[in-house]
């Protein structure tokens, strides 16, 4: 326990600064994310975004690779939109982007964060993990990397050789 924390709260988790993470409702068992305490809201790579209606919402559909190493085809999701807030990146440029709610998981932990989706062709990490989505869940240790292991790897599905 630390002397800010409360004896009642939750133990809280010391990672690295980058780590792998998955976005279960998006089906994304891995991607790499950066950590990011400098940077207030998350942001995730799509490649192309649109904005649509259903039943009176505004929605966003965005593909989330252009082109796989594979050669498949990019992968589109939708969501409900839930903001439109101004953003201004690392290099000090202002642009408004829409965000959406989903789960991350991290390690053992699954929660709810908003994303905003913008492309971040040329950045290391297509995921950034923003301090509103880490506060008081997780503490970063910049001189650490990947404290949660490798990349999952894929399960293979074996054959049931029962008799």
């Amino acid at each position: 326990m630390t002397e800010t924390q409360s004896p009642w709260a939750p133990p809280v988790r010391v990672l690295g600064w980058r780590e792998w993470l998955a976005l279960p409702d998006l089906g994304l068992r891995s991607i790499k994310a950066k950590l990011d305490t400098g940077a207030r809201s998350s942001s995730l790579h799509v490649e192309a975004i649109e904005e649509f209606e259903r039943d009176g919402a505004s929605w966003v559909r965005f593909a989330l690779d252009a082109k796989t190493r594979s050669g498949r085809k990019a992968r589109w999701f939708e969501a409900p939109l839930a903001d439109r807030r101004r953003v201004t990146d690392s290099g000090g440029n202002s642009a408004l982007r829409p965000f959406i709610r989903t789960r991350v998981r991290i390690g053992g932990d699954s929660f709810e964060v908003e994303t905003n989706l913008t492309n971040r062709h040329g950045m290391m990490f297509p995921m950034l993990l923003g301090r509103t989505a880490l506060a008081g869940r997780v503490v970063v240790d910049p001189a650490r990397s990947f404290v949660l292991g490798d990349k999952p790897r894929r399960q293979r599905r074996t054959s049931d050789t029962r008799p």
